[in-house]
């Protein structure tokens, strides 16, 4: 019964005991959570506090330390000791409101006062301005000057350390400025590393977008030039062809209403093409013209076609390919076919009536051969007019596979035009 009455009695203790630990957990969690919200609040403060700091003019931001060590002289020395000490404090300090514009000057200044104190024999705490002023001389000069500024702040170390050392402890001190001396050299000369090397980042990035921005304007005057070029070739071919077909149905249309007709469906077709061609060499800009790939690029395959085309025009024009053509590139074929259809073009409007044209298309495992002949006079017609851009465009196709186009009067009469393309080289091989 006793026990009995023991072990009820002792249960009930821990029964409030479980009670009043759970208010107290509730507390303790609460403090907590206070805790941190108050820790986040300071770390927003202090992280404002600094952008604010930043903000400051660097001018603002160095007179801080003088004016702390100029208020510690105040508040600390006697009234006997103050005129000597706050003028001393003064010459070491506050120079340092200058050091950004004229560190040399400035640790100039500060080694100077620092001098006159060691022999007034006056012990201030402003000597921590000959730490600042080396700092900014390693940071904003050369290794020439930091060298020097440390010799100097380190020969002011030893004399300070021989005259107001105790007696057998000399070294320690000495030892403890000396390591002050060159920490504060060596984070000068970090930082001005750190400096160094962020403006040498900042002028490659700002080279590299040059560079990238150039080759941009490069790519599209490159580009402007390849569909002027394109054009030129389709405008001025099916043109002067439309022109030579208009004219032969002006002449046959009261004779031979048959030929007219045929000149003048010769016409339609001939438009036609061209729109096509138009409208192939355009879809090539557009990622998403599904028309591109009804249109395949004209090849060897096609200069029959177009030899056909100037015959109907009145250019009699013969085609020879030797050699297979099914390993050439598609580039490298409308390159072919280009060529022989500005020299047709050429052949057309600047000869007389009668004359024949030749083309011979020689191809090889690594080269292409391309020769465009016609019977016709060495000078051009009188009020022919050369534009002066088609030998200039063929010298530009033949250049992108490593080809030098010849084109000028034969040993036997007429005119000729030469080139050989190499399928390996060149940038339109590459691409």
């Amino acid at each position: 019964m006793t026990e009995a009455v023991a072990e009820t009695g002792s249960a009930h203790p821990m029964r409030h005991r479980d009670r009043d630990r759970v208010p107290r957990a509730r507390t303790a969690v609460r403090l907590t959570r206070y805790a941190g919200l108050a820790s986040v609040r300071a770390g927003r403060l202090v992280s404002a506090a600094r952008r604010r700091g930043l903000r400051l003019p660097p001018v603002v931001r160095d007179s801080v330390l003088p004016a702390l060590l100029l208020l510690h002289i105040v508040t600390t020395r006697a009234p006997q000791e103050l005129p000597v000490t706050l003028a001393l404090t003064a010459a070491l300090a506050l120079p340092l409101v200058w050091r950004r514009r004229a560190p040399l000057t400035v640790f100039g200044a500060v080694a100077a006062a620092a001098f006159v104190q060691w022999l007034t024999g006056v012990q201030l705490p402003a000597d921590i301005a000959l730490l600042v002023a080396l700092y900014t001389v390693a940071a904003k000069s050369g290794r020439r000057g930091t060298f020097v500024a440390g010799a100097i702040v380190e020969g002011g170390a030893l004399l300070a350390c021989l005259r107001w050392a105790t007696e057998g402890a000399f070294l320690t001190p000495f030892v403890a400025v000396t390591a002050m001396v060159v920490a504060a050299a060596v984070l000068g000369v970090n930082v001005r590393t750190t400096r160094a090397y962020l403006a040498a980042l900042e002028e490659r990035a700002a080279r590299l977008e040059q560079q990238q921005d150039q080759q941009a304007r490069l790519a599209v005057a490159e580009e402007r030039t390849r569909i002027t070029r394109e054009m030129h070739d389709i405008v001025t071919h099916n043109l002067s062809v439309m022109v030579a077909l208009t004219d032969a149905a002006v002449y046959a249309q009261h004779r031979s209403p048959d030929k007219a007709t045929t000149a003048m469906l010769q016409i339609s077709e001939t438009g036609r093409q061209a729109l096509t061609d138009m409208r192939r060499s355009l879809d090539v800009l557009r990622t998403d013209e599904p028309d591109a790939e009804r249109h395949p690029l004209p090849g060897i395959a096609q200069l029959r076609t177009l030899a056909d085309q100037m015959c109907a025009a009145g250019l009699p024009a013969r085609v020879e390919v030797q050699g297979g053509h099914t390993h050439i590139p598609a580039t490298a074929q409308l390159t072919v076919y280009r060529l022989v259809q500005e020299a047709l073009t050429n052949t057309l409007k600047h000869t007389p009536t009668g004359t024949h044209a030749k083309v011979r298309i020689r191809c090889s495992p690594e080269t292409v051969t391309v020769d465009v002949t016609d019977s016709g006079p060495c000078s051009p017609l009188p009020g022919a007019t050369p534009s002066g851009h088609g030998i200039h465009g063929m010298r530009e196709r033949a250049a992108a596979y490593g080809g030098t186009l010849r084109a000028g009067p034969l040993p036997g009469g007429g005119w000729g035009v030469h080139t050989r393309l190499a399928l390996g080289s060149g940038k339109a091989a590459s691409a």
